[in-house]
C-alpha cells in the first residue's frame, strides 16, 4: 500500500462546550477520488477546515505524504499541499480570469494579497516565472501582456478551455470551478477538496465535470469529493468515508458499499423502503395557474396549467428553458409574448414585488447569491417577504417580527438558537429551510421551487420535500424545477422541456428511464 497523500488521525475540534469533531479520521491515497459524506452537522466542514489549514485541531494529527502538516501560520506551505473549491464561488466576479488566477489567496470568500515571493510559476513551472504577488511585474508595474500569456499557459496546462480575458462573472458555474481548480494547481497543490461542486450544475454539466476530474486524476491530482447526492459518489469516487455525529464511522471501497449500507451508515438507523407518497386526485380541482403561449429567448409557445393542490415538475437539460420559464412566474423575466393568470387574475411579469403581492412564493436556485442576506439574522431573512404585515407606515414591530419568525422556525424545524442568530451560522440544510420559510410566510397561492434540495443532506431533503406535501394539502399550486429525480417523484406530473419547447408530460409513477430519455432528447428525436 502506498503512503497516503493525506491522513488524519483522531482529530478533535471543540468550540467552547460544543464538540464539532470528536474523532475525525481520513486516509486518502494518491490519485484517487475519495468521497466524504455525512448529514449536515456530521463534522465534514470542520474536518475540511483542519485539512486545509484554516483551523488547528485541538487533538490528533494531519499528515501529507507521511510528513506532519505545515504550521497553521505558514499559508505558503498549506497552498502547496491542498486547496478547496467551495460550493460558494470564491473568485472575484469583477476581475478577469487571468486576474483571478494570480491573486495570492482566496478562501471562503475572502481575498488577501501577499508581499513575500514564491519560486513557482504557472502549473508548477521553473523558479523565476513570476512573483507570489502572482502578477508578473515589469519595473514594479504589472505586465498585463505577460499576465494574460501566463494565464493562457496555466489554463492550457490543465486543459481548461476558458478565455483568460473573460470576466469571471460571465462564466458558467462549471467553468468558474475549473478556473478555481487551475488556480489551486498553479501553487503546486495536488490535493483538491471539492465541496458540493454539482449543487448548481445540471446533468450534462455534472458529467463534464466528472470527465475533467477523471482526466486530472490521470495527471496525478487527488480529490476529496463532498456531496449529498450519493449517486455521484458511485459515479466518480473509488473510496468513501462516512462521518456521523462528529465521528468517523467507516471507510470502504465504493464498489463494496451498497447504497442502502451507505445511507444506514450516515443515518445510524436501518433504512426502510422509501414510502410511496399517496396523492389525492386533483384532476377536477380548479386551475390556479393558467399560462398560454408564453414565449421568450429561452422558451417558445408554452401552455401550462397547475391546479389547486397540484405539484407539477419541470425537467430538462441545461438550455431547455425550464428555469427561465419558472422564474418568469416570479417576476424575474418578461416573456416577449403570451399571458398567465393566477387564480383568474393577470400575473404581472418583470416585477418581483408585484408577483409576490399577486400570491407567488419563490425558492430561488442559488441560496447564496439569491436566497439569503448573510449579514442579517434568521428572523430577518425569514420575514423579508411579509414586512408589510408586521407593522404600519414603514415601521416593523420587533416583538411581532420575532414571534412570527419563531413560528416559521418551528414550522420548518430549523435547528437554531433562535431568530436572532445570524443566518451565516447555519448549515446548508437549515439555511435552505430559512429560504423555504420566507417563501411560505406570505401564504402563497403559487409556490415556485428551483432546485429546492440542492446541497442539503438526506434528512434536510426529506424535511424540505415534506413542506411540498404540506403546501399541496393546503391547496397551494406548486411548481418544482429540479434535476433531482427524488424531487420530481413528489410531483403529480412532470413536464419536460427540450430546447425551449414542451416535448413530454409524465404522470406520477413514471419510470426513471422514461423520464431521463425525455430529458436527454432520446424519446423525441
Amino acid at each position: 500500500m502506498s503512503t497516503p497523500l493525506v491522513e488524519a488521525r483522531g482529530v478533535v475540534k471543540r468550540y467552547g462546550p460544543t464538540t464539532a469533531l470528536a474523532d475525525g479520521r481520513l486516509t486518502v491515497l494518491p490519485g484517487e477520488s475519495h468521497a466524504l459524506v455525512g448529514r449536515n452537522g456530521a463534522g465534514k466542514s470542520t474536518l475540511v477546515s483542519i485539512l486545509t489549514g484554516l483551523q488547528a485541531a485541538d487533538e490528533g494529527e494531519v499528515r501529507f505524504d507521511g510528513d506532519p502538516a505545515p504550521a497553521p501560520a505558514d499559508r505558503d506551505a498549506w497552498r502547496r499541499k491542498v486547496a478547496c473549491v467551495y460550493q460558494k464561488p470564491t473568485l472575484v466576479p469583477e476581475l478577469t480570469v487571468a486576474e483571478n488566477l494570480f491573486l495570492a489567496e482566496i478562501h471562503a470568500g475572502k481575498t488577501r494579497r501577499l508581499n513575500s515571493r514564491d519560486g513557482r510559476g504557472p502549473g508548477g513551472c521553473p523558479p523565476g516565472k513570476h512573483s507570489i504577488n502572482r502578477q508578473p511585474l515589469n519595473r514594479g508595474f504589472i505586465s498585463w501582456r505577460r499576465l494574460r500569456a501566463e494565464a493562457a499557459e496555466l489554463l492550457a496546462t490543465w486543459d481548461v478551455h476558458v478565455d483568460p480575458e473573460a470576466r469571471t462573472s460571465d462564466l458558467k458555474v462549471e467553468d468558474r470551478q475549473m478556473v478555481e481548480i487551475a488556480r489551486a494547481l498553479s501553487f503546486g497543490a495536488r490535493f483538491i477538496v471539492l465541496d458540493e461542486p454539482t449543487a448548481q450544475l445540471d446533468n450534462r454539466e455534472i458529467e463534464r465535470l466528472f470527465t475533467r476530474m477523471r482526466a486530472l486524476q490521470q495527471s496525478g491530482v487527488t480529490f476529496l469529493f463532498i456531496s449529498h447526492h450519493l449517486q455521484e459518489v458511485y459515479e466518480v469516487c473509488q473510496t468513501v468515508t462516512v462521518l456521523r455525529d462528529a465521528r468517523w464511522i467507516v471507510t470502504a471501497p465504493v464498489a463494496e458499499m451498497p447504497r442502502t449500507a451507505l445511507v444506514e451508515a450516515m443515518a445510524g438507523e436501518t433504512v426502510a423502503e422509501q414510502a410511496v407518497h399517496t396523492r389525492n386526485s386533483v384532476s377536477t380541482a380548479p386551475i390556479l395557474l393558467d399560462a398560454r403561449g408564453l414565449t421568450s429567448d429561452a422558451y417558445q409557445d408554452v401552455d401550462l396549467t397547475v391546479r389547486r393542490g397540484e405539484v407539477v415538475g419541470l425537467a430538462g437539460i441545461s438550455g431547455s428553458g425550464k428555469i427561465e420559464l419558472a422564474e418568469s412566474f416570479t417576476g424575474l423575466h418578461t416573456p416577449t409574448s403570451g399571458t398567465a393568470q393566477l387564480d383568474s387574475e393577470r400575473l404581472p411579469f418583470g416585477d418581483v414585488q408585484a408577483a409576490l403581492k399577486a400570491g407567488v412564493g419563490f425558492v430561488p436556485r442559488d441560496r447564496h447569491a439569491q436566497g439569503l442576506v448573510f449579514g442579517m439574522t434568521i428572523g430577518d431573512n425569514a420575514t423579508l417577504s411579509v414586512l408589510d404585515r408586521l407593522g404600519r407606515y414603514g415601521f416593523v414591530g420587533t416583538d411581532r417580527k420575532r414571534g412570527f419568525a419563531t413560528e416559521l422556525i418551528d414550522r420548518l424545524n430549523i435547528h437554531t438558537e433562535g431568530p436572532d442568530q445570524p443566518v451565516s451560522d447555519l448549515s446548508g440544510g437549515n439555511a435552505q429551510k430559512v429560504v423555504m420559510a420566507r417563501a411560505l410566510a406570505s401564504e402563497p397561492r403559487l409556490l415556485v421551487l428551483i432546485n429546492p434540495t440542492a446541497g442539503v443532506d438526506v434528512k434536510s431533503k426529506e424535511s424540505l420535500l415534506a413542506r411540498v406535501d404540506s403546501a399541496r394539502d393546503d391547496g397551494t399550486a406548486v411548481l418544482v424545477v429540479s434535476d433531482e429525480l427524488d424531487d420530481l417523484r413528489r410531483c403529480d406530473r412532470v413536464i419536460v422541456l427540450f430546447h425551449g419547447r414542451v416535448v413530454a408530460e409524465h404522470p406520477a409513477g413514471w419510470h426513471d428511464r422514461e423520464l431521463i430519455a425525455s430529458i436527454e432528447g432520446v424519446a423525441h428525436g
